[in-house]
């Protein structure tokens, strides 16, 4: 039975521990010179609304280096750019390919691709979860920390798609979550009501970023004005007045802090430039492991471990 990732709240607690496993050891033997064709002759679809720099690049490598070939396909150059339905061309491309990856706006969209396909469909960001972010971002703290367990994260920012998946991570994984977004940007209800919260209280919602990285092991943030949301970029520069992650902020963090951005960043606005390039920085670990932790997704989907 085919399986798919569109968001977090698809995986269990052990679904989560053998991705972390299997993409830090799928790390380990590529420093090391070890390629795994565990999918030679099989091919990824790569349907992208929203352009992509880490997303798309980590995908295809991640799919070429276990053997596979990933075939990239803007909505433009389909025939959903002129209303073919998208059961249709879910039903189409199962007969091509052996696994989707969808990056687009509307997250119906992903979950009719779904319901219509024979493959495997991933989410690869929507406006509601960007679901690998997550799980690359948890290994990142992983390597840096040791573990995700008697972690506290922070996220200081816009209530966006990241955030969302932060919180349907920590619900089934059960760390501390400190979630500060400027009034009239909170995360909205429905993905809190949706995530199934394991550890009571382990999740708490602030306006007070100072309030959500105090003793903080992790503090992340993410641009304050997301794809499709540019035009209100100068009202947001002034809602978000205090949220940017920046020395004076993180004084208030454990003297290890984890600083975290899925980029790309707006340097000088959530995230102060020096911060972003201070040498202890994970921002650049953060990106790579998104190609190892596609290469465990991708393995465990395809071959339906």
């Amino acid at each position: 039975m085919k399986k798919d990732l569109l968001s977090l709240l698809d995986l269990e607690k052990k679904d989560f521990e053998s991705l972390f496993e299997r993409a830090i050891d799928l790390k380990e033997r590529y420093s090391k010179g070890i390629f795994d064709k565990l999918l030679a002759g099989k091919t990824l679809g790569l349907i992208f609304d929203k352009k992509s720099t880490r997303t798309r690049v980590s995908f295809e490598t991640a799919m070429i280096q276990l053997g596979g070939h990933p075939i990239y396909m803007s909505t433009q150059d389909t025939q959903i750019s002129r209303n073919e339905p998208a059961k249709d061309t879910a039903r189409v491309l199962s007969r091509y390919i052996d696994c989707l990856a969808m990056r687009t706006f509307d997250h119906s969209l992903v979950e009719e691709f779904a319901q219509s396909s024979t493959i495997p469909v991933i989410n690869a960001l929507t406006d509601s979860f960007h679901p690998c972010q997550i799980l690359s971002d948890i290994m990142t703290v992983i390597e840096h920390k040791g573990g995700y367990k008697n972690i506290r994260v922070a996220w200081v920012g816009d209530g966006n798609n990241v955030v969302n998946s932060w919180i349907n991570a920590a619900s089934v994984l059960g760390f501390e979550l400190m979630v500060a977004c400027p009034e009239n940007h909170m995360v909205k209800q429905e993905f809190l009501k949706a995530a199934p919260i394991k550890e009571k209280g382990n999740i708490v919602l602030t306006n007070d970023p100072k309030e959500a990285v105090k003793n903080a092991d992790v503090v992340y943030t993410d641009v304050w004005a997301s794809m499709g949301d540019e035009d209100e970029l100068s009202k947001r520069i002034i809602a978000f007045e205090g949220f940017q992650v920046n020395k004076a902020l993180l004084s208030g963090a454990k003297d290890d802090v984890l600083v975290m951005h899925c980029l790309p960043a707006h340097r000088g606005e959530e995230i102060a430039e020096d911060v972003l390039e201070d040498k202890n920085s994970a921002f650049w670990d953060q990106a790579e492991n998104k190609r190892h932790m596609h290469k465990a997704v991708l393995e465990s989907l395809i071959l339906k471990d």
